[in-house]
C-alpha cells in the first residue's frame, strides 16, 4: 500500500500537465528509473515498486553484542586515549572491538561490517597509535572511494590525532592539486585519497609510496563498483611488498577476493555484519503521476513534524538544484549537493546539513555512499535509482547504528497495475 501523507494532498491535481518536466528527472511515462552519479542520465533496468516497500526489522530481535574491551584497555598512547576520552567513546563498536587488537598486533585484516558502524575509527586509532610510537620514515595510505568519504576521514584523523604533530595530505578530485602536491611535499605521515587523484600525482612524479608502512583501502566494494579496479592496482603495485593491508568492505565478491588473495599476507577476518541496513528501514511508495503532483507532495510532507532531517536524492546535477531552490522558497532550509559544485562547496553544504543548519538535503547520488550523517529521519527517493544496489545504498543514510528510519519512494501510479 502506498504511503500517503496526512495532509492528504492529491497525487493527481487538476491542471497538471502529465510528464511535466519542472523538477528532477524522468517522466512519469517511462518505466526504466534512473538514477545519478553526479548527473550523468543513467539508465537502469525496471525495479518494481513492490522493491521500494518493506517493514523495518525490530532492533530488539537482535543479539546486544557483549564487547570485550573498553576503549580504555586498548594500549594507546596517553594522548591518543586523551582524543578519545574527549570525542566520548568509552565502549568500542563489534568492528572496533575486534579489529583495533589485531592490527595493533601489526596483521592485515579483512572487515566486512555494514556501513555506520565506526569502522573508520577501528583502523584510525591503531594507525595513529602507531605513528607516534615508530619511525618517522612510516607512512600511511588510505583510499576511499569518493571525496566526502575521504573529506570524513580526514576529519577523523585530525581529531583523533590533535596536538601529536602528525600531518595528513588529502588527494582528491574537484580541489586544487597544487595545494596537494605542497602537502606531499611537507612530508605527510598519512595520505588520503580517491583512486583518480592518488594515479594522476603519481604520474606527475609527486607521489612517493616507496615508505608506505600500512595500507587501507576502505569501501573496497563501492571502489570496485565504479571502476577503480585498474587504477587500484596500479597504485598499490608502487607501495612495498612488506606492509600492512586493511581491507574494509560490506561484501565479498569474486573481484574483491581475488584483490584480497593478491594484497593481503594471511588476514585476519573480522565479520560484523549484522541485518542489512536496508532491513531497519522502514520503506514505502508514494504514487504521483506528474511533476507537479511529485513537487506539491513533497512540499506539503516536509510541513509535517515528523520529517526531522531530511535527505532528498535525484536524478540530475541541474534537477537536484532547482528542487533545492524551490524547497527554500517554499520555506524549508534546504541545501544541495552535486557535481557542478566544487568540493568546497559540496562540503560546506554537507556540514550545514549535518550541524543541523539545513534540515534537508537535496543530492545525487554521489551522496548514497560512505557518509556518516547522523540522524537522518527520512530518505526521500525524488527520482528512482538506476539499480537496486543504487537503492540500497541511497536508503543505507538512514536507519544506522541501529536507529529507526524511513525511506519513501516515488512511483507513477501506472507502475502499479
Amino acid at each position: 500500500m502506498a504511503y500517503r501523507p496526512s495532509n492528504n494532498s492529491s497525487t493527481q491535481p487538476r491542471g497538471a500537465r502529465p510528464g511535466h518536466r519542472s523538477f528532477g528527472g524522468q517522466s512519469s511515462n517511462n518505466r526504466r528509473p534512473s538514477g545519478g552519479n553526479g548527473g550523468g542520465n543513467r539508465r537502469g533496468a525496471y525495479i518494481h515498486p513492490s522493491k521500494f516497500i518493506n517493514k523495518a526489522v525490530a532492533a530488539v530481535d537482535e543479539v546486544v553484542y557483549e564487547h570485550k574491551n573498553n576503549f580504555a584497555d586498548f594500549p594507546f598512547t596517553a594522548a591518543l586515549h586523551a582524543n578519545v576520552a574527549k570525542r566520548g567513546y568509552t565502549a568500542p563498536s563489534p568492528i572496533q572491538d575486534q579489529a583495533i587488537p589485531l592490527i595493533l598486533e601489526g596483521r592485515d585484516v579483512i572487515g566486512l561490517a555494514n556501513t555506520g558502524t565506526g569502522k573508520t575509527a577501528a583502523f584510525l586509532l591503531p594507525i595513529i597509535n602507531s605513528l607516534t610510537t615508530h619511525s618517522p620514515r612510516a607512512s600511511v595510505l588510505i583510499m576511499a572511494p569518493t571525496r566526502e568519504l575521504a573529506v570524513q576521514i580526514e576529519e577523523e584523523f585530525r581529531a583523533f590525532s590533535q596536538g601529536m604533530q602528525l600531518y595528513d595530505a588529502i588527494c582528491v578530485g574537484g580541489t586544487n592539486i597544487d595545494r596537494q602536491i605542497r602537502d606531499l611535499r611537507r612530508g605527510a605521515h598519512v595520505i588520503i585519497g580517491t583512486p583518480g587523484r592518488l594515479k594522476d600525482l603519481m604520474n606527475r612524479r609527486e607521489l612517493n609510496l616507496s615508505n608506505v608502512t600500512t595500507l587501507v583501502l576502505d569501501e573496497a566494494d563501492r571502489m570496485l563498483d565504479m571502476g577503480f579496479i585498474n587504477d587500484i592496482r596500479t597504485i598499490v603495485s608502487q607501495t612495498p611488498a612488506e606492509r600492512q593491508t586493511l581491507f574494509f568492505s560490506a561484501t565479498i565478491t569474486p573481484t574483491i577476493k581475488d584483490l584480497v588473495n593478491t594484497f593481503l599476507n594471511d588476514p585476519a577476518e573480522v565479520q560484523v555484519r549484522t541485518a542489512d541496513t536496508s532491513e531497519r528501514v522502514d520503506q514505502n511508495i508514494i504514487e504521483a503521476d506528474t511533476k507537479e503532483a511529485r513537487l506539491d507532495i513533497l512540499t506539503n510532507m516536509l510541513n509535517e513534524a515528523e520529517f526531522e532531517k531530511v535527505l532528498v536524492f535525484g536524478e540530475t546535477k541541474f534537477g537536484v538544484q532547482r528542487l533545492s531552490d524551490h524547497l527554500e522558497r517554499s520555506g524549508h532550509s534546504s541545501v544541495a549537493i552535486h557535481g557542478n559544485k566544487s568540493q568546497s562547496q559540496r562540503q560546506r553544504a554537507l556540514k550545514t546539513f549535518k550541524d543541523g543548519k539545513a534540515r534537508i538535503l537535496v543530492a545525487t547520488d554521489v551522496a548514497a555512499r560512505g557518509l556518516d550523517i547522523p540522524n537522518v529521519s527520512h530518505v526521500i527517493n525524488y527520482d528512482q535509482p538506476a539499480t537496486y544496489e543504487d537503492y540500497v545504498h541511497r536508503i543505507g543514510r538512514t536507519g544506522r547504528g541501529g536507529a529507526s528510519g524511513k525511506a519513501l519512494t516515488f512511483v507513477p501510479t501506472q507502475t502499479r497495475r
